[in-house]
């Protein structure tokens, strides 16, 4: 499945973030795989698109980080995935 994961830097911070980045790496768990992301102009916020079979490790991974970010998770279908889901109701 995938999740789109809204970070929310703590007090719009963003440089404790990438340092811990820098230092020890994305910190995901087996299991958790990352797609993509993207940052706002401002660096205060970053979606992230991540993929995992069970939800667990999303919990392990944005525990490692939830001292810096605030994240928002939310279940996401790809674009092919909502086409089949809408397909017998139209």
């Amino acid at each position: 499945m995938h999740y789109m994961v809204i970070e929310h830097f703590r007090n719009g911070d963003a440089l404790p973030v990438y340092r811990r980045f820098r230092d020890q790496g994305r910190l995901a768990p087996e299991g958790l795989r990352y797609i993509a992301s993207w940052v706002t102009n401002d660096l205060r916020r970053c979606f992230q698109v991540m993929e995992c079979e069970d939800p667990k490790f999303l919990a392990q991974w944005t525990a490692r980080w939830e001292d810096l970010i605030e994240f928002e998770i939310i279940p996401v279908l790809t674009s092919a995935e909502a086409v089949t889901a809408t397909a017998p109701r139209l």
